[in-house]
């Protein structure tokens, strides 16, 4: 039995360490993924608090409270904007310094609670503004982001190990004997994940929503509408990953790289309100990241089509894209 096992267990380690692109991608990887992170997250300070400052720049000497240690001050140009966002804990809170000193806080806002006994304790005389309209609780931001994860991880992982699943059992390669074309078979991959994607995300709205006392301010149409094309882009990104290769470590890595970097930075979590430029310009790369911002757009503020075309196109054209290149570069066989 013992000589079975070793024979068993050498054959395996064989296989994983010819496999060069999974035992590259095994080592690269972490590495990649710690770079990137200690780039992006690095730094000896970090900041606990967002306090938006009204004007074109932030100057430390204008106000003692400017000199917080643990808090970014973010320059904000427009006050509409900016009270906006801290509704929605983008902000946790906003300060104008041009005419006396007053400030905008969430009441709902835990971070907006600290920050401003700081502000009070630097400045005891400073005004206090109500932020207009409904206070948005974090629950109610996090809420779009939950549903956005749980639609991202059934999209990618959902469609990408059946296609490999069934070019490993040799399924896909009688399936080639037939008129059936790669595009229609991918569609169709498409279309079934599409379909349990929307009643599970439905199923989820519908049950957790009342628990939390949540009620979208938009129409659930355009709602229903921007998830669909959401999904659509995020299915046909797995099946591209999907469509070629093989081995099953290589593509749970390659969808890993996908999910990590959405995760953190097409603020499922939190705002990227206040970080380096270039972090959120990679997270407009990202189809989650528009699926996120309309969704909190429309939930939120009751958005209409106009205020979110930019990321219902954005979804549109990826999906295309990603479902063509799927189709290019699809493979009946393994090698």
């Amino acid at each position: 039995m013992m000589k079975r096992l070793i024979a068993v267990w050498h054959a395996r380690n064989l296989e994983f360490f010819r496999d060069r692109a999974t035992l590259i991608f095994t080592f690269l990887f972490p590495v990649a993924l710690i770079v990137g992170m200690s780039f992006v997250f690095g730094g000896n300070e970090r900041p606990l608090f967002k306090v938006g400052v009204l004007g074109a720049t932030v100057e430390k000497d204008a106000h003692p409270f400017l000199s917080e240690r643990f808090v970014d001050f973010v320059p904000a140009e427009r006050e509409a904007d900016a009270i906006h966002k801290v509704s929605r804990h983008e902000l946790d809170l906003l300060l104008d310094l041009h005419d006396g000193v007053r400030y905008w806080v969430n009441p709902d806002s835990p971070k907006g609670y600290i920050v401003e006994k700081l502000l009070l304790q630097t400045d005891p005389e400073a005004h206090r503004q109500p932020v207009t309209g409904e206070a948005v609780r974090y629950v109610d931001w996090l809420f779009p982001g939950i549903l956005g994860m749980n639609l991202m991880f059934s999209c990618l992982f959902g469609v990408g190990y059946v296609v490999l699943r069934y070019r490993k059992s040799g399924f896909l390669k009688r399936l080639q004997a037939t008129p059936l074309s790669a595009f229609e078979f991918l569609t169709a991959q498409v279309l079934s994940r599409l379909c349990i994607t929307l009643v599970v995300t439905g199923a989820l709205y519908a049950a957790i929503a009342p628990i939390i006392g949540f009620h979208s301010q938009g129409s659930l149409l355009l709602l229903l509408l921007l998830v669909v094309l959401g999904a659509l882009s995020m299915i046909a990104l797995g099946l591209t990953i999907a469509a070629r290769f093989s081995s099953e470590e290589l593509v749970s890595g390659l969808l890993n790289i996908l999910t990590w970097p959405m995760m953190l930075l097409s603020g499922i979590w939190f705002s990227l309100e206040g970080s380096p430029q270039w972090v959120r310009w990679i997270a407009q790369v990202f189809p989650l990241t528009h699926l996120l911002d309309a969704a909190r757009a429309v939930m939120l503020d009751g958005a209409g089509v106009s205020a979110i075309g930019v990321h219902l196109a954005y979804l549109a054209i990826t999906a295309l894209a990603f479902l063509a290149f799927g189709a290019w570069s699809f493979r009946w066989r393994q090698e």
